[in-house]
């Protein structure tokens, strides 16, 4: 079965590892558009808008400036398609009450039809927790925390929560999604994330691996334990979308990009969140089509 295809939609986070190219840097919500509209249009999966508020101008050089917001992102995307799922890559958990994100992310599943995937992470930038006025210490619990209370609230008029960090009743939440058991991806950079992912989530979503890293943490004999017992539990693997760097140019180097990716499916990707090599909004475009024929052979 060919793996699920998703994109680090370009233009809405540059990441300076990856050198963007000018055409990202000075590119108009149009050239967006067109880029999400086309993604749909040859059957990707999902489209993904990442979130900070402020980054340290120290830390620019190394996570980039510009973060599109990601609820007001895909909503505008979302008026523009009809079919492609709407993720955020990744919601800052601890920045939100849970029923903040249920709000405002419920709001776009009626809005959308259905289509929005819940990505989240603990987050990792002190410095902004600091200036939000939000806790670093502690995150991940309070984190894990928010997970449970958002499967328990989403869809549902009247929610009723009582966790280890929050508790709530008694209050509307109005539109809360759609009714239904709404998709939540772990995203990180640590072995945590992933016990998260197994715990909480649906599917596991790492970023900042190379394929070596990537290899030795999921050979751990205490890791391949807890995935088997997920399987052993759930009836199936744990859904693992990653994240292969560095990008990849399926149309200039359509077998060597089918070997890379081969050798994450051995590692147990279900799906694939893509960054292409680039340099021009057409040659973008010719990337996420070439992928299309190489993932049809993986």
């Amino acid at each position: 079965m060919p793996p699920a295809l998703g994109i680090v939609t370009p233009v809405l986070h540059m990441n300076p590892r990856f050198d963007p190219p000018e055409w990202e840097i000075t590119a108009g919500v149009d050239d967006i558009v067109t880029v999400v509209q086309r993604a749909e249009a040859l059957g990707y999966d999902w489209v993904a808008c990442s979130e900070h508020v402020a980054i340290p101008s120290s830390a620019s050089t190394v996570r980039g400036g510009r973060y599109f917001d990601p609820f007001s992102t895909l909503g505008y995307l979302a008026a523009h398609t009809s079919t492609v799922g709407l993720l955020t890559h990744m919601a800052v958990l601890p920045y939100h009450h849970p029923l903040e994100l249920v709000k405002r992310l419920g709001t776009l599943d009626v809005l959308s039809g259905g289509r929005v995937i819940v990505g989240v992470g603990v987050g990792s930038l002190q410095p902004e927790f600091e200036l939000l006025g939000h806790t670093f210490d502690g995150r991940g619990a309070r984190a894990d925390d928010a997970i449970r209370a958002i499967r328990a609230a989403w869809g549902t008029r009247l929610p009723e929560y009582h966790g280890s960090h929050f508790d709530f009743e008694g209050f509307i939440v109005e539109p809360s999604g759609l009714a239904r058991d709404v998709p939540i991806w772990v995203g990180g950079r640590t072995r945590r994330s992933l016990r998260r992912a197994i715990e909480l989530g649906d599917v596991w979503m790492p970023f900042g691996f190379t394929l070596e890293a990537l290899t030795d943490l999921l050979n751990l004999d205490v890791v391949r334990q807890s995935l088997a017992s997920y399987e052993d539990t759930h009836g199936h693997p744990l859904a693992m979308v990653l994240a292969p760097e560095p990008p990849i140019d399926p149309a200039g180097q359509p077998e060597r990009t089918t070997e890379f990716l081969a050798a994450y499916m051995a590692l147990g990707a279900t799906g694939f969140s893509l960054r292409f090599d680039h340099h021009s909004l057409a040659h973008y475009l010719e990337q996420m089509e070439a992928m299309t024929a190489v993932a049809a052979g993986l």
